[in-house]
């Protein structure tokens, strides 16, 4: 089967959502452009280490070679956005792996998810658009936005289930037995 490269070149919108009940929800990202929806399915962590890598380029690129001052400190706050995702969502794959980088032309953030993939099949080269490989999603992404985009990333994957105070793993809504307390419950007076 042919791959399909899905890009979006500054979207109107590129979000991080969730949809479902904290410890049971399934993370999307999705990009909105000229009437075009996609959303891919992906893990949290995956949200979390690309909110971070994000963060960790544009940090990089401003310090090594930002003479224009094109990339902010932190996102500006008419690019945060907090509404939910947009519908209809239709989930176009689930991501296996991920790309990111800088592109020096534009002056653009690039971010690729790629399908899981077949055993056979290789994750392309960063920008690479041969007709064998995963499905992909590319986005181009202007350093604010970027910005904007890592700081609702992190918000979202914080916002799911509080974590034991003792173990720092996920509380349950029906108990947690903390591996701390050697498989007793523990019990807050």
């Amino acid at each position: 089967m042919t791959r399909r490269v899905i890009e979006y070149r500054l979207p109107e919108r590129f979000v991080v959502g969730t949809v479902g009940m904290p410890g049971e929800r399934t993370f999307y990202l999705q990009a909105k452009s000229a009437g075009a929806l996609t959303a891919v399915a992906f893990e949290k962590q995956q949200a979390i280490v690309l909110a971070e890598r994000i963060d960790d380029l544009l940090d990089e690129v401003r310090a090594s070679r930002d003479p224009g001052g094109v990339v902010p400190e932190s996102a500006p706050l008419e690019l945060l956005d907090a509404e939910p995702l947009d519908m209809p969502l239709l989930e176009e794959f689930r991501v296996g792996a991920m790309a990111l980088g800088w592109d020096e032309g534009s002056s653009c953030v690039v971010i690729e998810a790629h399908a899981i993939a077949d055993e056979s099949d290789e994750v392309p080269e960063l920008g690479e658009d041969g007709d064998e490989g995963p499905d992909t999603l590319r986005v181009w992404l202007s350093a604010p936005y970027a910005r904007a985009f890592a700081d609702r990333t992190h918000r979202v994957a914080e916002s799911g289930r509080l974590p034991c105070p003792f173990c720092q793993q996920p509380l349950d809504p029906e108990g947690h037995i903390c591996p701390r307390a050697n498989g007793y419950k523990r019990r807050d007076f």
